[in-house]
């Protein structure tokens, strides 16, 4: 098969798994549960519509408990479109969709960047192998800050590095496409530093390998700067927009990288059945749960990155200013993916639902495992027929086997683990599963369900206990037949994740689960014919 060929083919499948996705993406917003956070994410950016509506004056945005130090721009485009109109019966699950769009954008902008450094079956790959990561692909759902920053990071990597590649004189299109990026993320995250962090150590590498001495590469440097003005001025306007707050202050944004670095909950997780307070979980925690959280596939491609890409990368270095600087080129990229879990093992920061605030580094990481994969199965091209068979044999059993467990976990693709763990049983309360309580919606479903089939509504609503934001339950059970209440010790009914053992908060007969591959995500127990006696909560096991 010739090589144009070759990319056709390699094109082509990229598409048809831009398809498979938006399908997914269509029919799967409407089946998640609000997360925790959700409410409370809604109203900041309704606070933010109303500060712009009413010409600044109303400010109540920047008193709404501490989301001002977050930016607002996925909130914002949320509420905006629901003050349009276009939330239709469900606000939720128009921000379930909205937020879907852009864990798709990430996986897109990973398959581009991919596509620019290896070629189309690296893009490929790197689309696939992020696709097939539930941490990204189930929570693009409902991680409605992590997944739309952990997109905004990928853009802005794939423009940053054209942008680079491009200096002096880089096309408008990237220009643009990076400021955009950049005042996303900073109007997410004030982590959205960490792009511009990258990208100035990519211009630094590049005037390092600049031919003609000290002066050339002031000159690269100084070049550099200029042109990403636009780019700065675009997305500090940008992120001016979507976090107003940080603007209304010279120390603001200091201010907020303050709090983040040192937030402190009572709050606690868990890591390999082994309960830690948020703020002394060990050093290696974020390591540990991307080595059971990533797929196989995207492991060994990680692995096949840093032995040949490291061997290359000395190669590069001893070839002279030519190989110096295709190292400057892929420096952002090498960076995104390797930063940041260095500096969980330095700072060793608060950390809880496993990879969640650091799903951005998803991405850079799935890139690098297609480019890894990529030039593994270039090195096996001159291998005899019959290995290089079993060894795409091995590598399609390796990517089949996590697409089937997705499929099995459906809807809560989001609680995947790999076979580190052993069957997904086994990670029920060693592991951070359900911690959104996504699965609650389905519980509720089912109650509803249940007592509809018992007869009509009664003359008063049961009451209903959740453990979660009253929302959450709210939002989906049967208004003639419950209300959610936070009286516990009332409830006639409970719901429950089986996150951190809520679920065994309160005794009752259980009457409906959520289960997925053995693992039971949520659970409703019936309380009404308990004694009085039996209907005081308990402290969930340790």
């Amino acid at each position: 098969m010739t090589e144009p060929s070759l990319m056709r083919r390699w094109h082509a499948l990229s598409l048809a798994l831009a398809a498979a996705l938006l399908l997914h993406i269509a029919c799967s917003h409407g089946l998640h549960g609000l997360s925790n956070d959700e409410e409370v994410q809604h109203v900041y950016g309704r606070l933010l519509l109303d500060f712009y509506a009413s010409g600044f004056e109303d400010r109540a945005a920047f008193a709404y408990r501490n989301l001002y130090l977050y930016g607002g721009f996925f909130d914002l485009i949320a509420a905006g479109l629901e003050r349009l109109g276009w939330a239709g019966t469900s606000v939720w699950d128009l921000r379930h969709l909205l937020s879907a769009g852009f864990g798709f954008v990430g996986i897109v902008y990973a398959a581009l960047l991919a596509r620019r450094i290896g070629g189309p079956r690296a893009g490929f790959l790197a689309a696939l192998l992020l696709s097939l990561t539930g941490a990204w692909s189930g929570a693009m759902f409902t991680h409605t800050k992590d997944v739309p920053f952990g997109a905004a990071m990928a853009a802005g990597l794939y423009h940053g590095s054209a942008w680079l590649a491009a200096l002096p004189a880089p096309p408008w299109r990237h220009r643009i496409g990076l400021g955009l990026a950049l005042g996303a993320a900073l109007g997410l995250r004030v982590g959205g530093v960490f792009l511009g962090f990258y990208l100035a150590a990519g211009l630094l590498a590049l005037a390092w390998a600049a031919e003609g001495g000290p002066r050339a590469r002031w000159i690269v440097l100084g070049r550099g700067l200029l042109a990403g003005l636009p780019s700065l001025a675009l997305g500090l306007a940008l992120m001016a927009l979507a976090w107003p707050w940080s603007v209304m202050g010279p120390d603001h944004v200091l201010q907020a990288a303050r709090a983040f670095s040192h937030f402190a909950f009572d709050l606690w997780t868990v890591l390999d059945g082994q309960a830690y307070r948020i703020a002394e979980v060990p050093r290696s925690y974020l390591l540990h749960y991307l080595a059971v959280r990533l797929p196989e596939g995207l492991l060994l491609g990680l692995l096949a990155a840093l032995l040949l890409g490291g061997a290359a990368g000395l190669r590069a270095l001893r070839a002279g200013p030519a190989g110096r600087r295709r190292l400057a080129l892929v420096l952002p990229l090498i960076l995104a993916a390797s930063f940041p879990l260095f500096f969980t093992l330095f700072t060793a920061p608060p950390l809880y639902n496993g990879l969640r605030h650091f799903t951005f580094v998803l991405p850079p990481l799935a890139v690098c495992a297609g480019l890894g994969l990529d030039a593994l199965g270039r090195r096996m091209a001159p291998a005899p027929k019959l290995l290089r068979a079993g060894f795409g044999l091995a590598l399609l059993l390796l990517l089949l086997d996590p697409a089937w467990q997705l499929l099995r976990l459906h809807p809560y693709q989001s609680v995947a683990y790999n076979h580190l763990i052993g069957p997904l049983a086994g990670a029920e309360r060693r592991w951070e599963m359900d911690y959104w309580g996504d699965s609650l919606r389905e519980a509720a479903t089912a109650l509803n369900a249940r007592l509809a089939a018992e007869g009509p509504p009664p003359a008063q609503p049961y009451k209903a206990a959740v453990c979660a934001e009253l929302i959450q339950g709210e939002a989906v059970l049967d208004r003639r037949y419950f209300v959610v209440t936070r009286d516990w010790l009332s409830a006639d009914f409970f719901l429950s994740p089986t996150q951190t053992g809520c679920d065994a908060a309160l005794q009752g007969e259980v009457i409906e689960r959520v289960q997925r591959l053995g693992a039971t995500l949520a659970v409703v127990k019936d309380r009404r014919g308990l004694p009085p006696s039996a209907r005081a909560p308990r402290p969930p096991p340790p």
